[in-house]
């Protein structure tokens, strides 16, 4: 009777180690992505953000996320996961379905290549490199006939070889799905001169600002004129001295009103600015957007 016993036990010894040990053997099927990032903003309501694996030369999504609280973890295919050589993150519309659903929108905003088990990602080599930027512009009135209210107009032009006049700004030319847009910042609301994607030439709005005058639409080149109407509680004209000029990298399409993260120049116009008179931009808050991914 004990040695039945004794083989019954070492029977069920025997099926416990074997079913323990393909345990262990299971392979796993998904793995951990971890991001974390610095300088991302929140979207407006109808975009977020979502990652991309490059796998095989094709996009993966890893999802998406509106929160830009970091680090964040996601689930992914463990076969994505280890033969990924590439992670990008885009700004896609909210809820997309259907084709475009499969692969990242023109609006990449960070990229970088796997080297072991992470990657650096950047803005730099997916936007722009805007480490060389540098910017001028003018106080100036140029949409109406009155002499008395040119500063409360900036123009991004250089006039110190007027009447000959040149770009005032120097910035590198975007990738797909990005436009630059100027600011002044007034009683701390930002109120746009425009969007533009040349800076020899004249901005988006330039023909439809509700801002300028009535005898033209400016020179060719970017910037605005506020001789009419309200905005940030202002009515115009007014004077810009004090206020903050920006430039940003902004999104297309873009459901913000606000400006972008990133923003390669900016300035404070002097209380003593001549208008007419050149005046230099300085370095923005944010030229550059980077992260860290690991596998």
């Amino acid at each position: 009777m004990k040695k039945v016993l004794n083989l019954a036990t070492a029977f069920i010894i025997a099926i416990l180690f074997v079913a323990c040990n393909d345990d262990n053997n299971t392979a796993a099927t998904t793995g951990d992505l971890t991001i974390d990032l610095t300088g991302l903003e929140e979207l407006g309501s109808d975009y977020v953000y979502e990652g991309w694996l490059i796998v095989d030369g094709n996009p993966v999504s890893t999802g998406t996320f509106t929160s830009v609280s970091f680090p964040q973890t996601y689930t992914v295919d463990i076969n994505d996961l280890q033969t990924a050589t590439k992670f990008v993150l885009s700004i896609e519309p909210a809820g997309e379905t259907g084709a475009a659903a499969l692969a990242p929108a023109a609006t990449k905003i960070l990229a970088g290549d796997f080297s072991g088990s992470s990657a650096n990602v950047s803005s730099t080599g997916i936007v722009g490199d805007f480490s060389n930027s540098w910017g001028k512009y003018i106080l100036a009135t140029p949409t109406d006939t009155d002499d008395t209210n040119e500063a409360s107009g900036v123009w991004f032009l250089d006039n110190s070889n007027a009447p000959t006049l040149a770009a005032g700004l120097s910035l590198p030319t975007l990738t797909d799905g990005w436009k630059y847009e100027g600011w002044v910042v007034i009683n701390g609301t930002p109120v746009s001169t425009g969007t533009f994607t040349a800076v020899n030439a004249a901005d988006d709005n330039a023909a439809t600002s509700p801002y300028k005058g009535t005898t033209g639409n400016g020179p060719g080149y970017p910037g605005e004129d506020y001789v009419m109407g309200t905005a940030a509680g202002v009515n115009f004209p007014t004077d810009l001295k004090g206020a903050t000029v920006v430039i940003s990298v902004e999104p297309s399409p873009d459901n913000s009103a606000a400006p972008f993260t990133l923003k390669p120049l900016a300035h404070v116009v002097p209380a003593n600015a001549m208008n007419h008179t050149v005046l230099n931009m300085e370095a923005g808050p944010n030229k550059v957007l980077t992260g860290s991914v690991t596998r």
